[in-house]
């Protein structure tokens, strides 16, 4: 979870299909380095669903022991909603197996085995631990069940033939135990059975790190209803949405999270209206967490935002900066991750995280990582296609409306601050 160990790790995207300088294929990499071998992502309809998986090819991949994201794809709208699905399926199987085991237990004298599931049992809810937790649970089952032997003998097959010859010896010796040894070696059998229909469904036993992917023009478009629906339902799901500010995909379209000022298709004027505010509309809720990062800007702040917002037991929504081929960058596109620091330093683009935990524990919920500007906001602007095309066609207009910009910044930042106040720490009753 830090900067320096998160690189140690493999990155289970093992290339980026998209434009050169994609501001969206950073993250991605980053949270499957992170998470990749326990992950399902649902992927909404974008630039990051067609990078993601253009087939036949996939740059999605899986370490040596065959583990790594489980991706799929449904349509641009429905994508919180399929996540949502994904979610509940697995919980839904997790809680079985955890009743069957638990059963399991209780009708077992084998140490080993109780032991492994209390400690399945113990990391239930904890993903960082409960892959470790549930390697041990499979290793403990396959020894209770024979799936270790020498003999490689079919586990079943292997229960049925002990406890069939345990039967004959005691009928050999005593034909009075018949019964009862019937009964006991029936009662075997059928143990045997169960753990073997747990080891079936060994591959839903470790918890899972649930991930809905998409871009603004689903997260705060098209598929806003959706991902409310999922933040409001209170389960543990994350959010990532690659924030380019426009609808990149189909070619450059204005949306919701298109700034004041910002030239795009259907907004070739400059926009008029200021940005939809996703970020506080997820926070009203109070038991989301949520984050916004730049990756280029500060890397420490964005490893932690996302290792917080997958360890929350909760739904979480991180909204990350990802600057586009569309925004017509002067420097060009080798300097994305550039830009984005220039983003944060001249106070267009502010990080932050809201951690609904730290509230519950009476601490400071709300961190404000974006420093005060000190860079020009207007310099930020004239360095980027979509604003700077408006300044040419038309000066008056550019003028106006980049003021207009500016000063929603900066009560953006003033709003912020105040944030820190409302969620700072509670004073003992």
């Amino acid at each position: 979870t830090t900067v320096k160990g998160s690189q140690f790790k493999k990155p289970f995207l093992e290339f980026s299909g998209a434009c050169a300088g994609c501001g969206e294929t950073p993250y991605a990499k980053l949270v499957t380095q992170l998470f990749g071998d326990r992950m399902y992502i649902a992927n909404a309809t974008g630039c990051s669903s067609i990078w993601g998986n253009s087939s036949p090819s996939t740059p999605y991949t899986t370490d040596d022991a065959g583990r790594g994201p489980a991706w799929a794809n449904s349509l641009f709208e429905d994508a919180a909603e399929f996540g949502y699905g994904m979610l509940l399926a697995q919980k839904s199987i997790r809680a079985r197996l955890r009743d069957e085991l638990t059963e399991i237990s209780d009708n077992t004298d084998n140490t080993e085995l109780k032991e492994a599931i209390q400690g399945w049992m113990d990391t239930y809810q904890t993903g960082s631990l409960n892959g470790t937790a549930t390697e041990k649970l499979v290793a403990a089952l396959e020894a209770a069940t024979g799936n270790n032997m020498a003999d490689g003998q079919d586990s079943k097959a292997a229960a049925i033939v002990e406890e069939t010859e345990k039967v004959t010896a005691v009928v050999a010796n005593s034909a009075d135990n018949t019964t009862g040894t019937s009964q006991a070696a029936a009662e075997n059998s059928a143990d045997a059975a169960a753990l073997n229909d747990i080891l079936a469904e060994k591959d839903f036993l470790a918890k899972k790190s649930q991930w809905i992917f998409g871009g603004d023009g689903w997260a705060y478009d098209i598929g806003f209803g959706g991902l409310d629906h999922v933040l409001a339902s209170g389960q543990d799901i994350n959010i990532m949405v690659f924030d380019t500010e426009l609808y990149s995909n189909t070619g450059g379209q204005s949306s919701k999270a298109t700034p004041t000022g910002s030239i795009a298709k259907f907004a070739a004027g400059g926009k008029a209206v200021k940005k939809k505010d996703l970020a506080s509309i997820a926070m009203s809720y109070g038991y989301v967490y949520v984050a916004q990062i730049a990756m280029g800007a500060d890397y420490n702040q964005c490893v932690r935002a996302i290792a917080e917002a997958e360890a929350y037991e909760g739904p979480s929504l991180i909204i990350a900066y990802a600057p586009c081929i569309n925004h017509g960058i002067k420097c060009g596109m080798s300097c994305s991750q550039a830009e984005e620091e220039k983003a944060v330093k001249s106070g267009y683009w502010h990080l932050f995280r809201y951690n609904p935990d730290m509230k519950e524990a009476g601490k400071n919920a709300f961190f404000l990582d974006s420093r005060l500007p000190s860079l020009e906001y207007q310099d930020f602007l004239d360095g980027e296609v979509r604003y700077n095309a408006l300044k040419r066609a038309n000066p008056e207009k550019a003028e106006q409306l980049f003021s207009q910009a500016e000063a929603q910044a900066k009560e953006r930042m003033e709003y912020l601050q105040k944030l820190v106040t409302l969620y700072g720490a509670q004073p003992e009753a």
